[in-house]
């Protein structure tokens, strides 16, 4: 919700001067937030943690709920006397004011795709039958709250495109509920599927999909348990969920995750398991035949590797997997034999016994090379490749033997996804965008090679006016990190030193890759720069550029952060004073913890959903799946490393920390708003006098999917004009 000047009543603010353009002459008073006395002996070190009850859910503790309303008063109080606000408002809205369409899904005849007509708050999904078809709207997520806070999440057809499984999110929770469309008729069926979590929906053909969930939370725990016990089911279409087959399930492991997915031919069932964040993966196959499965059997045993399938052509798979390979590789495998794996040590011997030897092997597709492969697609009779070449995309065509057939143009600086297909097929969709240019989609022919744009937005800027660089710096240990730089062509030809905002991550293998941001736009129209910074461990690099910024590795990141900040200054990119910094989730750890660690160099920062405990963090939902990047607090080794950084117990009083501004939600049920609650109470105790140190804590949404486009408008307005402020961002003529 947004926060009207009404909920300022008895809030505790206090403003001497309001000048617009001296924000340092505002004097907050922040709400009293009580202390507790809970202090723990942890490996022979006694912590305190006075904070811990802002922990309890807000919907149910009521002092929490006091917390956060004048938290939220003296948040909305400060941010309304800023000038900028209004004009990011109106910019930010105005810049996500075009259509934009989702990547179309071939099934059957039919066409399926997500549209936006601008400002909507979710995209419809529409239907088409043929490409040249007329659009038909089949859903409007629009219509299901009043709030627009509830939003489609994940869908897929059935293989004759008849029928459609769709799943809902309601304010911002991983939660799901999973349903069931006609789509000749758009009537909903009966099916329902409820207590979803982390699952994808995969068809058999057109009777039934398989999905993953948990066990149903105890009432009240919905938002703070753990995530234990996750099960692979397969739901008959026109029966009760009661009616499901379990599938597949590890109740001696309950911490395995499990997802399904079925080849395009409907020949084999492949099931990931996992057990954290890591791409450490076992796979488990089933032969589909008809009515009639085969018993899961093994095909990779131990989490050891990253194996993501690709796709199956009759008992042949092929899989994207890191052994041997940091930067991956394509291999396949010949699953023709009846018995995967053989016993070779004396009977009897028990399935995890290290004597069972797979009797199949991998060969080798496309061998690993230089740059880093994102994904690769059957499309037709030829594999797509995607690789990430220093942080952005190439794409190419080869045959199923890894011959080269044709590169795929993008011709600029981007990042390419999409290239969904199935063999037999030769068409295929993906889209491409930059810092400078919103997502066009194109149809791509994998025989011929041939791209034509199936959807393209209209602009009410020139992409030509944007310069997007890549540039390498050197980090605290000499390592060179790549950093896309995104200015006017103007303020660069003149070399002058603007307000920069600086984004980073730096976690979970995860890429950061060039794309569009309506809210990075209207900074830069601002006359800002907006800078990227690759750190160390993302996946970028692969397998070891990940696991240099993890475990104990983990404060490579933060050093390559401050180094990105130092290198922006040193070339007279942003002037000292002039550099905010953001991150959201890994990222809002990372700003909360460099901001402990280098409070002189930056001016404002935002962080955002962060985790920020990081004694605590296993204890809630799906934290627990985090050790394989963060560690384990409760081994005294990792403990160590954790305390030395952890953002909530490294703040100090009395230092001039920059100017703050948290965010999170109510339904954050990934990274629970506690975090941000007990980081930011520390903070506002530690140096009360200085800096504004506020926290945003939006109603009905969560880590981010799902939020509605005027949540989304109000909360980034919100943070741009709080960081324009201490960056001394002026706002061009009105």
């Amino acid at each position: 919700m947004t926060f009207h000047a009404r909920t300022l009543i008895g809030a505790l603010f206090a403003v001497t001067a309001v000048a617009a353009t001296a924000a340092q002459e505002l004097k907050l008073t922040y709400p009293v937030t009580a202390k507790g006395n809970v202090v723990e002996d942890q490996f022979g070190e006694k912590v305190a943690d006075p904070y811990r009850w802002l922990e309890n859910d807000v919907r149910s503790d009521p002092k929490v709920a006091e917390w956060v309303q004048q938290q939220n008063a003296v948040t909305q109080g400060y941010l309304a006397t800023l000038p900028q606000r209004g004009w990011f408002a109106q910019r930010i809205k105005s810049l996500m004011d075009y259509e934009r369409f989702g990547l179309p899904r071939k099934a059957g005849a039919n066409y399926f795709y997500m549209r936006n007509s601008g400002l909507q708050n979710q995209s419809q999904l529409f239907v088409r039958k043929g490409l040249d078809g007329a659009p038909r709207l089949l859903i409007d997520p629009n219509a299901w709250a009043k709030d627009g806070a509830t939003a489609l999440a994940d869908w897929e057809p059935s293989d004759n495109g008849k029928l459609l499984a769709y799943s809902i999110q309601d304010g911002g929770s991983d939660w799901r509920s999973i349903k069931v469309l006609d789509t000749a008729t758009g009537k909903v069926l009966k099916d329902e599927i409820k207590w979803a979590k982390f699952t994808g929906i995969s068809w058999i053909g057109n009777s039934g999909f398989l999905y993953s969930r948990f066990p149903a939370p105890e009432k009240g725990q919905e938002f703070q348990s753990l995530n234990t016990n996750q099960a692979v089911y397969f739901h008959k279409i026109g029966t009760p969920q009661s009616a499901d087959r379990m599938v597949y399930a590890t109740p001696d492991r309950p911490k395995l995750g499990h997802g399904a997915e079925v080849t395009h031919d409907g020949r084999w069932m492949v099931i990931t398991s996992a057990e954290g964040t890591d791409n450490k993966f076992e796979l488990t196959v089933i032969r589909i035949s008809g009515s009639k499965w085969s018993k899961p059997q093994t095909l990779v045993k131990g989490l050891d590797y990253d194996w993501r399938l690709v796709e199956g052509m009759g008992d042949t798979l092929y899989f994207i997997t890191n052994k041997g390979a940091p930067r991956l590789k394509v291999v396949r495998a010949d699953l023709s034999r009846r018995d995967l794996y053989r016993t070779a040590c004396p009977a009897p011997a028990k399935a995890d016994d290290v004597c069972m030897e797979p009797r199949v092997t991998f060969d080798d597709v496309i061998p690993e090379r230089a740059e880093t492969l994102e994904r690769a697609r059957i499309v037709g009779n030829r594999l797509i490749l995607n690789y990430l070449k220093d942080a952005a995309s190439t794409a190419e065509v080869v045959s199923l033997d890894g011959k080269p057939v044709r590169q795929i143009t993008l011709n600029a600086i981007g990042t390419a996804t999409g290239f969904g297909g199935r063999p037999g097929d030769p068409e295929t969709f993906y889209t491409f965008s930059s810092f400078n240019q919103p997502g066009a989609i194109y149809r791509f022919d994998s025989n011929t090679g041939q791209s034509t744009v199936f959807a393209q937005p209209k602009l009410t800027f020139s992409p030509d006016d944007y310069k997007v660089e890549q540039r390498f710096y050197a980090s605290k240990d000499g390592t060179k990190v790549p950093m896309f730089i995104v200015r006017k062509k103007s303020i660069a030809t003149e070399g002058k030193a603007v307000p920069t905002l600086l984004y980073g991550y730096g976690g979970f293998d995860i890429s950061l890759t060039p794309g569009f941001s309506a809210t990075r736009m209207a900074w830069l129209e601002a006359g800002g720069a907006f800078a990227m910074a690759n750190l160390r461990g993302g996946g970028e690099y692969g397998k070891a550029w990940h696991d240099a910024g993890r475990l104990n590795n983990k404060q490579n990141v933060f050093d390559d952060f401050i180094a990105a900040g130092e290198f922006l200054i040193a070339q007279g990119i942003t002037p000292k004073g002039g550099l905010a910094i953001q991150g959201g989730s890994n990222g809002g750890l990372l700003v909360g913890a460099v901001v402990n660690q280098r409070p002189d160099l930056f001016a404002a920062g935002n962080a955002a959903v962060g985790v920020m405990d990081m004694l605590r963090f296993d204890k809630f939902t799906a934290g627990r799946y985090w050790v394989d990047d963060y560690g384990y607090p409760g081994k005294e080794a990792d403990w160590r490393v954790l305390r030395a950084y952890s953002p909530y117990h490294n703040i100090r009083t009395g230092v001039e920390y920059p100017a703050l501004l948290v965010t999170t939600a109510d339904t954050d049920d990934r990274v629970v708003p506690g975090h941000s609650f007990k980081y930011t109470a520390a903070l506002q105790a530690a140096n009360p006098g200085g800096k504004p140190h506020l926290i945003r804590i939006e109603t009905r949404a969560g880590h981010g999917a799902g939020k509605p486009t005027d949540k989304v408008v109000a909360e980034n307005s919100d943070i741009l004009a709080f960081l324009a402020q201490w960056t001394g961002l002026a706002m061009p003529p009105r």
